[in-house]
């Protein structure tokens, strides 16, 4: 699953997804993709979403999200209209 994952999250890489984790969706940028980690960089300008004081600590990258967490990711662009 996480190689399935992996693969779709580098594909994504620098568009706006939707990301299904834990039982909550986050939406933003993907910035930046390991074999274990994606990170996601928050749109919106919409604080109370979970995303605290916007973690761009991560070296600018945004939030990083476990692949194994990540129950499901498809751009954004679809749900936003």
């Amino acid at each position: 699953m996480s190689h399935h994952m992996y693969d779709r999250c580098c594909r994504y890489k620098g568009r706006v997804v939707r990301l299904e984790s834990r039982g909550r969706v986050h939406v933003g940028e993907v910035t930046r993709v390991t074999r274990s980690h994606v990170w996601i960089r928050p749109v919106g300008g919409q604080r109370g979403l979970g995303w605290g004081y916007y973690g761009f600590g991560y070296g600018g990258f945004g939030v990083p999200f476990a692949l194994g967490a990540i129950t499901g990711i498809a751009l954004a662009g679809a749900f936003l209209w």
